[in-house]
């Protein structure tokens, strides 16, 4: 790097050595104690760059210089709830705040700490998740875009895409996670070391076909190609759907329609993410957790650890995920096959197997799931909440709405005999007829798949159980809590980021200098890309959406298209900010449904349209975000992961189709039940469901006859924010400090009420509990070293080692069923959890509710 690109990328200019030189031995230590450095040993195969760079920076940082940088920092995080406690009070106490602990040490002890503080604060992150894995400095001249890189990319994309689809529909199905491929491509990139030194320069730009060893940036390169095959398109399920004889037997729904479909609603979210990038990607307190073990994974297979002692722990991030991963592996084969029992630890029905309040309570099968200890399987612990990398403060809120979800259940909704409830399971996302019995759909619709009165008068209403009523009422009460809490405690963000969106398309402002954190001055370097490429991709996909609906009969109009988009970028900043620093994603499934249903009643085949283009360009929008955030952590070129992940979803969207409608033309009973293969298509026939539901029978049947209370949960969800909003801002700081409100968050609340969507219930949150607050409160705040270098090594081994053992697993002893019929694996089920079992019997009449004939 020349000069002038060190000042670009905000490297300080100092000479390293020399600024070293002017530190006492005393202050050296003081500073690697805090830098959790204090046990680092000399390799000469390993840099300590790192260290020598923060050292050098302090030694030239000028005290004004540090409490400037330390009182921007406590301003712009005053409301950040991610932002270390122990910090803030420190830095609180070294400035004199009026309610801060006046500080104890001496002057020259004040300034080097404060030095200290800002030097990591402004060089390298406040965070000691993102100093955990991403570096303080970064090599412009490593390789990224190489010959090896987007060949091992395609590669991967296509056997990920084609795997995961493959074994979409079927019952269970096994997917290549992240981890596992992030395994399987470093010993790959090593491989392509060994290609001759072929290249050729072009404009000054070397291109070989081995420009040297396999770069951390390169693995993470692949990684976010790889990563899009991790989210299939929402549409995916659609082929089925509307292909199969027994759904809706659209035999118009060929290539053109799914091709167009499907490139429509997948680019039109890519756009949309690189237009929220300043938003949702550059600003330092957007975290996005889900990228940390990715990286941290990345960087210990590939990268050599220092020598260093934490809290007494000398093994390197590679070995201890090594024996994480092979434990989990060889652990996973209890609870999935040898004692399953261990994994639906329903111990407190085996009591009394057959007492039904017992089940509904406690019961982890059909029931609410509270009790202490409901599993000891991995796979379930982060099922709903991913302990070892979401937020504590999150997990708490969540924690804390499941409760009140579970509160709200019991005695005000099914034990009242609400809306009939207490005719079904407690706890079931199934539909249900006026006999408890499986609502079937293709019972109210004609032959052309619309809906038939006659059937429906003579058949039954569809009823809910009264988890999934309560689930529907914490669903309508998240959309207006949302925006409400966004005008009110983010207005400030929002109004900012759309100025300066509508500049920087004007030309007016440059995105890559708007921000001062460490790693958007070092990405400052790369060129941007223009936000016209993002423009370009909305408008084509957007033209291809048109051809869609125009030329195949959806019955979906032109403008259902541009209302869908509108909801989903109504909602993506608010989803985006709660995602990215509380790890809770928020889907906008229901209320597109809601909308849609009320707009063209009767109408199936439309109602999924605009699903498509409002649930799927929203959550593949978040999922492209998630991904330029790893980029930027990773110093990735933005044009790169650009090209990256404009590649990758091209070539994931070719093999999805490739494969969907491969399996409809070879596979026989595909998605009917008992199909030899065990092709059943579970998440297809939910689908299909509230396609009919939704689409057929309509939202205004079920909501306005059948449960019109439902109504009145928007209004209560608008006004849940106020309330918190006007005690922050009114109560004084003596009686509630801000503290408290920082870790007080009413849409994590809703959010956890969500969580009993069954088969989920408390059962699968509790763990997490425990988890996160051991390694995500007690260790990250007392013991920060070890949590910097090991937890997410941790979460990434026992992940990867779940999805090896699964896959293992599946093919050894599930693929060709050999079962293992002992009481460790039947006591789970011996009892009535997980039974479909419902509090009170049916009426004399034979069926609950309306007569037919008469039904809403």
């Amino acid at each position: 790097m020349d000069i002038e690109e060190k000042k670009e990328a905000g490297v300080p200019e100092i000479n390293i050595q020399e600024a070293n030189n002017n530190l006492s031995e005393d202050q050296r230590n003081a500073i690697l104690k805090r830098l959790n450095k204090e046990g680092a040993q000399d390799d000469v195969n390993v840099s300590n760059n790192d260290v020598e760079y923060l050292l050098g920076v302090i030694a030239t940082m000028s005290n004004e210089e540090a409490e400037k940088i330390c009182r921007d920092q406590l301003e712009y995080h005053d409301k950040d709830p991610n932002f270390p406690a122990n910090t803030r009070e420190l830095l609180e106490s070294l400035m004199g705040f009026p309610d801060a602990a006046p500080y104890q040490g001496s002057p020259d002890e004040k300034w080097d700490t404060l030095k200290l503080e800002a030097a990591l604060m402004h060089y390298h992150s406040p965070y000691p998740d993102v100093r955990s894995i991403a570096d303080p400095y970064d090599d412009p001249e490593m390789p990224v875009e190489t010959f090896r890189s987007y060949f091992l990319g395609i590669f991967w994309v296509i056997v990920g895409s084609g795997v995961n689809m493959f074994f979409e529909p079927r019952l269970p199905k096994i997917t290549i996670p992240v981890p596992l491929l992030q395994l399987l491509l470093a010993p790959c990139g090593k491989l392509m070391e060994y290609l001759p030194n072929w290249g050729f320069k072009f404009r000054g730009t070397n291109y070989a076909l081995n420009p040297g060893p396999w770069s951390i940036k390169e693995q993470v390169f692949v990684t976010i190609m790889f990563g899009i095959t991790q989210q299939l398109s929402y549409v995916c399920d659609q082929i089925y759907v509307q292909r199969l004889e027994r759904f809706y037997n659209n035999q118009w729904a060929g290539f053109g329609y799914q091709f167009t479909l499907i490139m429509s609603t997948q680019f039109i979210g890519f756009g949309l993410a690189g237009l929220a990038r300043h938003i949702l990607v550059y600003p330092e307190d957007r975290l996005w957790p889900t990228n940390f073990p990715i990286l941290t994974l990345n960087r210990a297979v590939l990268q050599p650890d220092k020598k260093e002692s934490i809290n007494g722990w000398t093994i390197s991030r590679y070995r201890f995920f090594a024996i994480v991963f092979v434990c989990m592996f060889f652990y996973f084969w209890l609870p999935d096959y040898l004692f399953t029992a261990l994994s639906t630890f329903n111990w407190t029905t085996w009591i009394s197997p057959n007492n039904f309040n017992l089940a509904a309570i406690t019961g982890i099968g059909d029931g609410l799931g509270i009790q202490p200890f409901p599993s000891f399987d991995w796979n379930m612990f982060e099922a709903v909440i991913k302990p070892l990398y979401t937020p504590w403060y999150s997990i708490v809120n969540n924690f804390i709405g499941a409760l009140f979800a579970g509160a709200v259940v019991i005695p005000a909704v099914y034990y009242t005999n609400m809306y009939y409830s207490a005719y079904l399971p407690i706890n079931s996302n199934a539909i249900f007829t006026n006999t408890g019995e499986q609502y079937e759909v293709t019972k109210v619709i004609d032959e052309g798949g619309r809906f038939n009165e006659e059937k429906y008068q003579k058949y039954s209403p569809p009823y809910y159980a009264a988890a999934n009523l309560v689930l529907y009422g914490a669903f309508f009460a998240m959309y207006p809590a949302m925006f409400v809490d966004s005008c009110l405690r983010h207005w400030r963000l929002m109004k900012e980021g759309s100025v300066l969106l509508v500049k920087s398309l004007m030309g007016k402002v440059s995105l890559k200098n708007t921000y001062n954190d460490p790693h958007s001055r070092m990405m400052a370097i790369y060129k941007e890309v223009p936000q016209w490429w993002f423009l370009a991709t909305i408008l084509i996909s957007l033209a291809l959406g048109i051809i869609c609906v125009e030329v195949y009969p959806t019955d979906a109009p032109v403008w259902g298209i541009f209302f869908a988009i509108g909801i989903s970028t109504l909602f993506l900043v608010p989803i985006g900010i709660l995602y990215s620093s509380s790890n809770s994603l928020f889907s906008l499934n229901v209320i597109a449904e809601l909308v849609a249903g009320y707009a063209f009643p009767g109408k199936g085949v439309a109602l999924m349209i605009i699903k498509a283009f409002g649930v799927n360009t929203n959550i593949q929008t978040i999922y492209f975000t998630q991904d330029q955030k790893l980029g930027h952590y990773a110093k990735i070129p933005p044009r790169a992961t650009f090209r990256a992940q404009m590649i990758a979803t091209f070539i994931q969207a070719l093999v999805v189709m490739g494969v969907a409608n491969w399996q409809i033309n070879n596979y026989d009973g595909i998605c009917e039940p008992g199909q030899p293969q065990k092709f059943t298509c579970p998440n297809q026939v939910i689908f299909y469901s509230a396609s009919v539901v939704w689409g057929v029978i309509g939202p205004k049947r079920v909501f306005d006859g059948l449960y019109p209370v439902l109504k009145w949960t928007f209004l209560i969800g608008a006004l849940v924010p106020v309330p918190f909003f006007l005690a922050e801002k009114f109560i004084p700081q003596r009686f509630v400090s801000k503290k408290f409100w920082r870790f007080i968050d009413p849409l994590l609340w809703l959010f956890g009420m969500l969580q009993f969507y069954a088969p989920y219930n408390l059962g699968y949150i509790t763990p997490a509990m425990y988890i996160g607050f051991t390694f995500m409160y007690y260790i990250r705040k007392h013991y920060t070293a070890w949590f910097e270098k090991y937890t997410y090594v941790l979460s990434s081994g026992l992940s990867a080692g779940v999805a090896f053992s699964a896959i293992i697993i599946f093919f050894a002893v599930q693929y060709k069923p050999k079962d293992l019929n002992w009481w460790g694996n039947t006591v789970s089920s011996a009892g009535i959890d997980g039974n479909g079992v419902a509090l009170q019997p049916l009426p004399e009449k034979g069926f609950f509710g309306p007569p037919p004939g008469s039904y809403p």
